[in-house]
């Protein structure tokens, strides 16, 4: 299922458009401004944004712009201007298409489909769970939207627990996973400093952790 967000700040049109999209299959969120949207891309996965050119708090170019600096991520540009200009300096800025209102849910449907299929089905650059999420390609991690930062060990730990979402994982299969990802010694003292060093840093109470979970005998899950 590809995940849509929605920047668009007439809620009538966001509230009818995530809807129409929902009954058709997707995930859809919304983001009213720019600001709203970033956040929201640190925080979760998208695979695709349906981006109006002209908000009342920003715009939508100036966005795309921002975005292009650290995602791929497919934009579909929404705009009530079909004017050469507009449509060119969209795809200039790396959108994927372009589309004018008010148009037809299902070609906007159709749109979406065809250019995920170019850009072969769902992106998974991000990883998303409680509030935190990992950017692979650009080695970052956010919390509520904010950067934290971590140890190249620290790092690659998370990442392996992100990866294995919902699965226990023995503290041998950690080890395994993380052995001189840092070009340090890693034995069993010091996966468990590094992962209350990570509790620490990700999760709202250390002392009681929501997101890596101790299963005990066995090992850890998030």
């Amino acid at each position: 299922m590809a995940n849509i967000l929605i920047v668009e700040d007439d809620k009538d049109i966001v509230t009818n458009l995530a809807a129409f999209l929902r009954s058709e299959g997707f995930s859809a969120d919304s983001a009213a401004e720019p600001g709203e949207a970033v956040r929201k891309m640190k925080e979760q996965q998208f695979d695709l944004l349906l981006l109006d050119v002209s908000l009342q708090n920003g715009n939508g170019f100036a966005l795309c712009r921002e975005i292009r600096e650290y995602s791929d991520v497919p934009i579909i540009f929404l705009t009530a201007s079909g004017d050469e200009f507009s449509v060119v300096t969209g795809f200039e800025l790396g959108a994927d298409d372009y589309i004018n209102k008010p148009f037809r849910p299902r070609e906007l449907v159709s749109r979406i489909n065809n250019v995920l299929r170019r850009r072969g089905g769902p992106q998974t650059q991000q990883i998303a769970y409680e509030g935190v999420c990992v950017d692979p390609v650009r080695a970052a991690v956010y919390k509520n939207g904010n950067e934290i930062f971590l140890s190249a060990l620290e790092y690659r730990l998370l990442l392996v627990f992100f990866q294995h979402k919902g699965a226990v994982l023995s503290r041998t299969k950690l080890l395994e996973e993380i052995w001189d990802a840092a070009g340090d010694f890693v034995n069993d003292n010091t996966l468990t400093v590094y992962i209350k060093r990570l509790r620490d840093k990700i999760e709202d109470d250390p002392q009681n952790p929501t997101i890596i979970k101790t299963v005990r005998g066995i090992g850890y899950k998030i």
